[in-house]
This record gives C-alpha cells, structure tokens and sequence, in this order.
C-alpha cells in the first residue's frame, strides 16, 4: 500500500495538472458555452459533494441541512446586489459571512446532538429558514429576488470562478486525512470516546469540519444563484441540495477524494436526461442510489480500485506461476 505522503504528493500533482487542463479549456472556451455551462454546474456539484462528504465519510457528521447556507449566501447576494448595489463579489463575500456566523451559532446546538438526531435537527433548522424567507417582507417574500450585477459575469468568468473553488475543496480533502487535525477527525468518527482518550478535542475539531463544510456550501450557493440570476426560498432551502449532495456521494464513493468529482459527473448527466421526465426524476434517481447500496456500497471509484488491485494481483500470480514452470 502506498504511504499516506505519497498518496498526498499523488493526488496534489494529479489535481494540479487535471486544473490547468480546465483552466485552458474556460480562457480558451474551447467547446462553446454549453461546455463552459456543464463544467460550471459539475464543478460546483462537486464542491458541495466533497463538502458533504468531509462532514459524513470524515467525520461522521451527516448533515440533512447543508442548504440553509445555498439559501443564505444566495439571499445575501441578492440583497446585497439589489437593495444596496454592491458589486457582486461583496455580495458572495457577505454569504461567506452570514453564512459562517450563522453555522458558528447553530453548531452550539447542533453539535452537541448525536447520530440520527443531528440528521434530522439539521432538515428542521434549513426548513424553519425556508418558511422565515417565506414570510418575510424585507426578501419579498415567496415573490424571491432577482441578482444584480453591472456588468453581468459571463459564463467564462463564472466558470473559473467555479474551477477554484472545486480545486480548493478538492486540495482541503487531499490534505486534510494525513495531517494531525485529520487523523484526529477519523478517529473521532470512528470511536469519540477513543479520540478523546488520545487528546482530540472532539468538539473544537466538530466545529471546525462544520465551518469549513458551511463556508465552501456557502460559496457554492452564490455562484449557483449568480448564474442563474433569481432565489427563491423554496429554491434555495429545497431539501433536493441535500439529495443531491448525499447522491453525489453515494454513487461516487464516501470517505474519498475522486468519489465526489465522479458522483458529480453522473448526477449531472442523469439530471439532464432526467429532465425530460418530470415527476419521475427523483424516483429515478432514488432507485439507481439504493440499486448502489446493494449491490456495490462502496461507490464507483473505491470499486474500480478494487478491481484494478484484484487484476494486478492475478497477473502477479500468474507471472510467478510461470518463473516456478521455468525452474
């Protein structure tokens, strides 16, 4: 097996090099703006995906309501570009902040709850913001808002801006299980009893796996409602963002770096295809996810790996079996 450092240089240089070949590809346009439009939303699927899974496959905490933070950072741009005309990057830069204070309070509450209870208080706290947007006047309420930005970003510069956020979610996940702070994590997701006994901080550490899941959410959010130029509140709290993001993982592979840029890619493929059947889409989707479940849990990337290590296993066998014939 390869040494954690390896495997950290190995997939730093991989992302590194997989970056640069998006990048030319969203200053170039290589492919025309329908390209840049799909790259746009894989990539931020895959930074609420890995986002998702630092929270369950890292640290045990699987959170139901990650879109309180689409919806907040998605409100805050609005308002920001619409009621006060603030050019837009302060408007993404208000849903960092909002968004993070908000996680910092709620993780007083939230993390002090366990296993199935943290799941479904985190749903509740993302619905009960959905119907406080709802009913509030300052946001028109159901009526949504609309995004202002002068000039309005193209699909180019919406598109690298997507790229480095995913790269920078993608590079957190590469460093993050090697360091101290991760082994210290897994630990905790694994027995918080134990991790404590060997001097984890387990709730500094839970506070601060929460903030940075809120954080990159958060920034997600913004680009996806600077696309598409409208929020809601039952667009920006919809449970579907969860759905999404624990498909993402499922179908992937939870607890990996790759799983989530795979899960990522299929999720938004099968949406598009999916589209075509409404009403259907969701059935769909929740049947291929429990198809997954049964019969390959692991996920799509971890599966391959094992099938690439099975064959060279074979062929290493075989080979000695042939020396031994020589003999």
């Amino acid at each position: 097996m390869m040494p954690a450092g390896d495997r950290t240089k190995k997939g730093l240089i991989v992302t590194g090099v997989l970056f640069m070949v998006l990048f030319v590809i969203g200053i170039t346009g290589i492919g025309g703006s329908n390209v840049l439009r799909y790259g746009f939303r894989i990539l931020l699927y895959i930074t609420i995906g890995e986002m998702w899974n630092l929270l369950s496959g890292y640290a045990g905490l699987t959170s139901l309501g990650q879109q309180a933070f689409i919806g907040l950072s998605g409100y805050a741009l609005a308002v920001a570009t619409t009621k006060y005309g603030l050019f837009y990057p302060l408007g993404i830069v208000a849903g960092l902040v909002i968004s993070l204070g908000a996680a910092f309070v709620l993780s007083f509450l939230l993390l002090r709850i366990e296993g199935m209870y943290f799941s479904i208080t985190t749903w509740v706290v993302a619905e009960a913001l959905g119907t406080l947007f709802m009913s509030l006047m300052y946001v028109n309420r159901g009526a949504g808002m609309t995004v202002s930005a002068e000039p309005y970003p193209r699909i180019g510069t919406l598109y690298l801006m997507a790229l480095v956020l995913c790269f920078a979610s993608m590079i957190t996940m590469i460093l993050l299980p090697g360091s101290e702070f991760g082994l210290g994590v897994r630990a905790m997701r694994d027995d918080v009893q134990a991790a404590e006994s060997l001097g984890v901080n387990v709730k500094r550490s839970r506070r601060i796996i929460y903030l940075v899941a809120a954080g990159f959410t958060a920034l997600a959010g913004s680009l996806f409602f600077l696309n598409k130029g409208t929020i809601y509140p039952e667009s920006g709290f919809d449970i579907g963002w969860t759905i999404s993001m624990v498909f993402i993982v499922i179908i992937g592979g939870s607890g990996t770096v790759a799983g989530p840029v795979a899960g990522a890619v299929i999720y938004v493929f099968l949406s598009e295809i999916l589209a075509h059947y409404p009403g259907w889409s969701n059935m769909i989707l929740g049947a291929i996810a429990i198809l997954m479940i049964l019969f390959c849990p692991q996920g799509v990337i971890p599966a391959i790996g094992a099938a690439v290590r099975n064959s060279a296993k074979r062929r290493r066998k075989g080979s000695d079996g042939c020396r031994e014939l020589d003999y």
